[in-house]
């Protein structure tokens, strides 16, 4: 944990981004210990990012979180979804990554229950989804992804074969940074936002 802390402290947004693709992501809630690999994440580089809520170092009470320590949970809520970052600078540099995609592991038949039956890709294949599925509060706002109840393991961590980066989804009318790529993904993984069959590689795109 130690050296991945020291990631989140020294490495650019961008090169976190890339780290997470395979880190296990886990909570433990009342229901169980519920958990998966991340697959499909985007840097935000606020404040000069047009795309990012601190962009113009914006600090309203919403975005708190974005200038504290890196490792931070910063959530909001887009179109009634809870949607999942983690900060990656340190305090003070509001940036951060969203988590839009997991491949999940441990307690599927929870998560299935937590989406209302929802299986397969559709499980948490999208950042309101996995948020959904894994059972994630508002009350996680501000915590640690190092030590709260919702944390990364990398003890757990996988490897992609390959990793696609991407212009950020949901993103227009913002300049150069529409299409900017700051969106990181596991090649040929099922629970990419919008994969098509075609692409899915055997393994889900893993080299372990």
């Amino acid at each position: 944990m130690e050296q991945l802390i020291d990631y989140f402290n020294t490495e650019t947004t961008e090169n976190v981004a890339r780290y997470l693709l395979g880190m296990y992501l886990e909570h433990e809630t009342p229901s169980g210990t519920l958990g998966g690999y991340i697959v499909d994440c985007e840097a935000y580089l606020g404040p000069e990012d047009e795309a990012a809520h601190s962009y113009g170092m914006r600090a309203t009470p919403r975005v708190r979180a974005m200038y504290e320590k890196p490792g931070t949970i910063y959530l909001y809520t887009m179109h009634t979804h809870l949607i999942l970052n983690m900060i990656t600078q340190p305090e003070g540099t509001p940036q951060g990554v969203m988590i839009r995609g997991l491949e999940p592991v441990d307690g599927v038949a929870q998560m299935i229950r937590n989406r209302h039956g929802r299986a397969g890709a559709m499980l948490s294949d999208g950042p309101g989804k996995l948020v959904e599925a894994l059972g994630i509060t508002r009350e996680l706002y501000g915590d640690s992804i190092f030590t709260s109840s919702l944390h990364l393991v990398p003890e757990k961590r996988r490897i992609p074969k390959k990793i696609e980066v991407l212009p950020r989804i949901g993103i227009p009318n913002k300049g150069i940074w529409t299409e900017k790529p700051l969106r990181f993904v596991v090649s040929g993984n099922p629970y990419i936002t919008n994969q098509r069959k075609a692409l899915l590689e055997e393994n889900n795109g893993w080299r372990n």
